[in-house]
């Protein structure tokens, strides 16, 4: 008898691409991480390649909290919980639970896909949600929409992030940045303590564009302005080449993590991109309370972010 050989699967599962006009988005079934994400051929993310593993956090899905967990330990509902440290060097828990399981395609159109996915009680989280999430391609760029249902018989703890870093084909030092936030979260305090400081007068206000040059930013930016359409929008700008790329979030989202990837990879790709990270709340939520999301028995939460660009004619 003849054995055949096995197929080599991609380390990031199946993959799902869609399409509106000159944007391309490819998803993938490990995390449904947004893995590229392109406009006229020119990327808009920094993503990966499909036949390598996601590293950097790059695109994925942060639930049931996102950002760093300090110790990996807190206490919800009469529970004291304790979660894999998966980031020992700096002793926490980062980024949720769901970013390296295999996501399942509910629908797939040319220009849309929906994925989802179930949280069950484990180390760490004693709660069952149902996770789901649609990517949709048209006319105004990426919209990304997310949806939490808990479907235990108690309330759960819920946070949720985004990872994507945004690029514009050259290191961010020459890119003028703007982010919506009028406060950060105090670098000098403990993250679990929830302290924010406003950024007026500080290097950190970017409610005006300016350039990055060398700042270093791993910040959470709060109280976010919002439009008249209820929308915060970040925007990164090449004033060389007239390029931009914009990040909104809804109102469900109330923060947005700025990171500008000084310890990411080696050479070229160290501050290649900027990750612009919407959170539905800060760093250590678990931990503080602060902003975290308690779901009833049955209760849903749903939340909107998207990617758009533009150039100069």
């Amino acid at each position: 008898m003849t054995e055949v050989p096995a197929r080599r699967r991609q380390p990031s599962g199946e993959q799902f691409q869609i399409a509106w006009g000159d944007a391309q988005a490819q998803v993938s079934q490990v995390g449904a991480t947004l893995r590229a994400f392109t406009v006229d051929g020119r990327d808009v993310i920094d993503g990966f390649p499909a036949d390598e593993r996601c590293t950097d956090g790059r695109g994925q899905v942060l639930a049931p909290w996102p950002n760093r967990l300090t110790d990996g330990r807190y206490t919800y509902g009469g529970r004291d919980c304790q979660a894999p440290l998966n980031e020992p060097a700096r002793h926490d828990a980062i980024h949720g639970l769901v970013r390296w399981l295999d996501w399942s395609p509910l629908r797939h159109d040319s220009n849309q896909v929906t994925l989802s996915c179930a949280v069950r009680p484990q180390p760490g989280y004693e709660w069952q949600l149902d996770l789901e999430i649609n990517y949709l391609l048209d006319r105004s760029g990426l919209t990304v929409t997310f949806t939490a249902v808990n479907t235990d018989d108690e309330s759960a703890p819920f946070g949720v992030g985004f990872h994507p870093y945004l690029t514009l084909g050259r290191a961010v030092d020459a890119l003028e940045l703007t982010v919506p936030g009028t406060a950060i979260l105090d670098p000098d305090e403990p993250a679990e303590r929830a302290t924010m400081i406003p950024v007026a007068g500080t290097p950190r206000d970017f409610t005006q564009a300016r350039r990055i040059l060398s700042q270093e930013l791993d910040t959470a930016f709060g109280d976010l302005a919002h439009d008249l359409d209820g929308r915060a929008t970040a925007r990164l700008f090449d004033p060389d080449s007239g390029r931009s790329v914009e990040l909104w979030v809804d109102g469900g989202y109330r923060y947005l993590m700025v990171y500008t990837a000084d310890l990411v990879g080696q050479g070229e790709r160290r501050r290649a991109a900027i990750a612009i990270e919407p959170m539905t709340c800060p760093p250590d939520a678990l931990h503080s309370g602060v902003d975290l999301l308690d779901l009833a028995p049955g209760e849903s939460w749903r939340g909107s972010w998207g990617l758009r660009t533009s150039a100069s004619p």
